[in-house]
């Protein structure tokens, strides 16, 4: 099998994000339960740089978890690997002042079909918009 002797860079942007903000609770460290995709790869594989989370109001304090899946069904535990974690403090909405972003960097190649997702130690009122920054490597 011939080995890649060059750098291999991404060919695009990829930005990314769930259809609605992660608000629920799962305390399963195996990546199975309420989960949210946040990131997907194409058909060549992508880079994942890093993610930004953003309170969209007042939540308690909870941790996110970050999970990569092969792109099988995230039912099965073995499908999946918890890469990351962060906490996120206790928010208060406000008219006056900037909710603070909380970023997260991953820089990780993902292979052709695998994904990024993630859950909340607790649940959320308002929710947490997780937006994800990468490449892909075709467009």
């Amino acid at each position: 099998m011939a080995i890649n002797t060059q750098p291999i860079f991404s060919k695009g942007g990829s930005i990314q994000w769930p259809s609605t903000p992660l608000t629920a609770a799962n305390t399963a460290k195996d990546g199975t339960g309420t989960v949210a995709t946040l990131f997907t790869a194409g058909a060549d594989g992508a880079f994942v740089q890093r993610l930004v989370a953003r309170s969209l109001g007042t939540n308690v304090a909870t941790v996110l978890r970050i999970f990569i899946n092969n792109g099988g069904a995230n039912t099965t535990a073995a499908n999946n690997s918890l890469v990351a974690e962060m906490t996120l403090p206790a928010t208060t909405l406000s008219e006056v002042a900037a909710q603070p972003a909380y970023e997260l960097p991953l820089n990780v190649p993902l292979p052709a079909g695998y994904k990024l997702t993630a859950t909340l130690g607790t649940a959320v009122a308002a929710g947490y918009q997780v937006t994800v920054l990468g490449g892909t490597y075709t467009q």
